[in-house]
């Protein structure tokens, strides 16, 4: 990709700008010219006798066109449009994002700051925190787990007392700021495709599901070799390492059979951005209480 990095395509860029500019304002001016024949048309011809006269464009109409390539040259100059120039007005998507962000955190930074001296707890109670700590959610967090937090196929449900990497304060706060990778491997080819299905069969029975009954033995069996590692030797998961509970009924990627069957035997793997570049502390503070609040954790006892 280093042909696409080089300074040629900002010369290039530049020059076939200013070039179809020029060209535009040539063909503007030869299309002006007017022409001494009155009757010279352009052939064109329409019920037998209706014909198309080559007459130059109004002057009204053609003056606008020239004021449009007198500004876009105007406008390559004061910004950005040429290659790698910069305008002269220094101007730039990026200074501008800065400076408005600039302006926000000086008028609503007082806000998030008080906020951020109270506990997470106490907050997923306070009215007034929540309607923030919803805006929050809904500008960086509702494209994953949608606007009402239920998530989806592959995006956890965050209004449930599931939690795949702890539901505490801090492990929620660790989640946003951190980001969170969660990998299951393929099993299917080392256990091929009658071994996965006795697994996934296995898998069904934990959590009251129809199964299989002559494949939950030779599936619990494979389970003790191969599974015990991450999700425990009774299926309850790990939130150390993200790996979920198997006896519930929540599946993150599908709870049918061919869902599980291709978890088991294709894998996932699962990536939570770390926010922490993107939002300040105390905005996390607040968006951590917000998601606290949602599942009722400050109510209830935490499952796992």
């Amino acid at each position: 990709m280093s042909q696409f990095t080089s300074g040629f395509w900002d010369v290039y860029i530049a020059a076939i700008s200013l070039v179809s500019i020029v060209a535009c304002a040539v063909f503007l001016k030869l299309q002006s010219v007017r022409k001494a024949a009155e009757a010279d048309t352009t052939g064109h011809t329409w019920d037998e006798d209706l014909a198309e006269y080559n007459n130059p464009l109004p002057r009204w109409w053609m003056w606008l066109f020239y004021v449009t390539i007198v500004f876009s040259l105007a406008y390559l100059v004061f910004y950005p449009g040429l290659g790698s120039f910069s305008g002269t007005l220094g101007w730039s998507q990026v200074k501008q994002l800065e400076e408005e962000t600039a302006r926000a955190d000086a008028r609503f930074g007082p806000i998030f700051d008080k906020f951020a001296a109270q506990e997470v707890a106490a907050l997923a109670k306070n009215p007034a925190a929540l309607a923030i700590g919803q805006k929050l959610f809904l500008n960086y967090c509702a494209q994953c787990h949608a606007s009402d937090a239920g998530g989806s196929r592959g995006f956890p449900n965050l209004t449930d007392l599931e939690w795949l990497w702890g539901g505490t304060p801090e492990a929620i706060k660790t989640s946003i700021t951190e980001g969170r990778l969660g990998v299951m491997p393929a099993w299917g080819p080392v256990l091929g495709e009658e071994g996965v299905k006795d697994v996934a069969h296995y898998v069904m029975s934990l959590s009251g599901m129809p199964a299989d009954s002559m494949r939950i033995a030779p599936g619990k069996e494979t389970f003790a070799k191969v599974c015990v590692a991450c999700h425990g030797p009774e299926a309850k998961g790990n939130p150390a390492m993200g790996a979920p509970d198997l006896t519930d009924k929540v599946w993150l990627h599908g709870g049918s059979e061919p869902q599980i069957i291709e978890s088991i035997g294709k894998g996932h793997t699962d990536q939570m951005p770390a926010q922490k570049d993107i939002l300040s502390s105390a905005k996390i503070h607040l968006l951590t209480a917000y998601v606290y609040s949602l599942s009722g954790a400050e109510r209830a006892p935490h499952r796992r």
